[in-house]
């Protein structure tokens, strides 16, 4: 699965640790999720997109 976290903190000047502490996991968590050597659960992808107030397809996509 690709995503475009790293964009979406870039362009609201959030850390990796800021956004970890807001959506309930680990800096590691996001550091693994945005090299994409994790895919997060269905909830914390939810939780990720509602915090930048976006649809979770505007920053997951799917790829076999």
């Amino acid at each position: 699965m690709k995503n475009r976290i790293k964009v979406f903190r870039a362009m609201h000047d959030l850390t990796q640790e800021a956004l970890a502490s807001e959506v309930g996991v680990t800096r590691q968590t996001i550091l693994a999720i945005e090299k994409g050597k994790y895919d997060p659960s269905l909830e914390l992808a939810f939780k990720i997109s509602r915090r930048f107030g976006v649809m979770i397809e505007d920053i997951f996509t799917y790829e076999n």
